[in-house]
């Protein structure tokens, strides 16, 4: 038998409103002990700290980089379900913050757009843009089935730019293309760039958000931009 309806039962002068009461009581701490749950499996993860962790974001060589942000989506597909969303995406949050060049990255999507905008509306552009980018990673990475990354190679690129070539070898032997275009900065080597099997990401978004941005203006590109994050994490 239920324990909860025992309970409510075994009380001769609740009324309904009491009983509804109760309920959403009982709901509220199912919501506690749900979210106290996904911040141990969190913490947990987050305290076992890859060797790379230990550098200094400075002292870390690409590859370094680039394994820091797979380890953490391993940790992320492994977590799943049992994270959830919303417990991938703080999972992933200062992982991206470490890896990505975000502000660079946000910049170049808009091109010369990007100073025509005032202060405020560069403001909201990188919010919402970080957002969409981890919770692009939360909605695509968020189950296991024994998937790993593989190292291929590291190619130099002009501007003293680099290449870190891998892929990700899923379950069933395919295998999916990811290479890292980095540069260096103040903070060490950041990613700017990502090829899924070919495809730039960086050049996607120029393309999109500039015509949106010159065609329509800032608040429909911000608008669409939520609806995008919205859509990974119902994705």
């Amino acid at each position: 038998m239920n324990s909860y309806f025992f309970t409510v039962t075994a009380i001769p002068n609740l009324d309904a409103m009491s009983i509804r009461g109760l309920k959403v009581v009982k709901m509220r701490i199912l919501g506690v002990i749900k979210l106290l749950t996904q911040l141990h499996l969190i913490v947990a993860m987050l305290l076992a700290v890859p060797g790379a962790w230990a550098e200094t974001p400075e002292n870390r060589d690409p590859e370094q980089v680039v394994n820091i942000l797979h380890e953490a989506l391993i940790k992320a597909m492994r977590g799943g379900e049992k994270l959830g969303y919303r417990g991938r995406f703080d999972l992933l949050a200062p992982v991206v913050d470490q890896t990505h060049d975000l502000d660079f990255i946000a910049r170049t999507t808009l091109g010369a757009s990007w100073n025509q905008l005032d202060a405020e509306q560069q403001r909201t552009f990188l919010d919402v843009f970080r957002k969409l980018s981890i919770g692009t990673y939360a909605g695509w990475f968020k189950s296991y089935e024994g998937e790993r990354f593989e190292f291929l190679e590291r190619q130099s690129m002009p501007r003293d730019q680099v290449m870190i070539r891998s892929r990700l070898v899923q379950s069933g032997g395919e295998t999916v293309r990811f290479d890292y275009i980095l540069r260096q900065g103040k903070e060490g080597w950041r990613i700017i760039n990502i090829l899924a099997d070919g495809v730039s990401d960086l050049a996607l978004k120029r393309v999109e958000y500039r015509a949106i941005l010159q065609r329509d203006g800032f608040p429909t590109l911000i608008d669409m931009l939520k609806k995008k994050i919205i859509q990974t994490e119902q994705g």
